[in-house]
């Protein structure tokens, strides 16, 4: 890699080296590209979360410290972090500060822009709108998988690439996080979902809803 191609790679690496708040907006019409073997799908972003690191977002994976699982987080800014949902879902973060620090932003929904035939044949021939309306439908659609987690989003030889909006992108929007439970689903304190107004492909706000533990069952 030359030296103009590498001052650029880093140049790019510290907008995602602020924090979470401060990127998630910015992500909000970004161009999210995954090649694979199968061919190339291009998401544009319109819907984002940002999760905040250890000790001050309870929502974060993040919050109790570092674990085998979340250990991407803590690794350099600019890359994917990768987690299952229900146990068969895979979600998309993209990771935030400089390295040995935790922060991220869920990639939450988007519209293919490009790759249509493939997203809509991983989707089962979703509807347009609902090819990557939602953190597990976006996965899908793009292809990513768990094993994708720590791929570096600014490696040019890499097989994911993203490309930040360079004008605006119209009203922003935002509000509580999706599905989270506990302190950090406070809609008061983190108002922290960023989305695109009237995009249609920005998905429904959904209120987690309470675990209920069963009695055991006694004989």
């Amino acid at each position: 890699m030359g030296l103009r191609a590498r001052a650029l790679l880093l140049t790019a690496r510290a907008v995602f080296e602020a924090p979470a708040l401060e990127v998630a907006p910015r992500l909000l019409g970004a161009l999210l590209t995954h090649r694979t073997a199968d061919g190339t799908v291009t998401v544009r972003l319109t819907e984002v979360e940002a999760y905040s690191g250890q000790g001050e977002d309870p929502g974060s994976h993040a919050h109790r410290g570092r674990t085998p699982r979340n250990a991407v987080m803590f690794g350099p800014a600019g890359h994917l972090y990768t987690y299952f949902t229900y146990g068969m879902h895979t979600c998309a973060n993209i990771v935030c500060l400089p390295e040995g620090l935790a922060a991220g932003i869920l990639l939450r929904g988007g519209e293919v822009v490009a790759g249509e035939e493939l997203a809509e044949a991983r989707r089962f021939g979703a509807a347009r709108r609902d090819l990557a309306r939602g953190p597990a439908r976006l996965a899908t659609a793009l292809g990513i998988s768990l094993a994708d987690g720590g791929a570096d989003l600014l490696d040019p030889e890499g097989a994911f690439s993203i490309g930040l909006p360079t004008a605006g992108t119209g009203p922003i929007g935002t509000g509580p996080r999706t599905g989270v439970s506990g302190e950090g689903g406070d809609a008061e304190r983190y108002p922290w979902r960023f989305f695109l107004v009237g995009d249609p492909t920005v998905s429904p706000y959904r209120q987690a809803v309470p675990r209920v533990r069963r009695a055991p069952h006694r004989r």
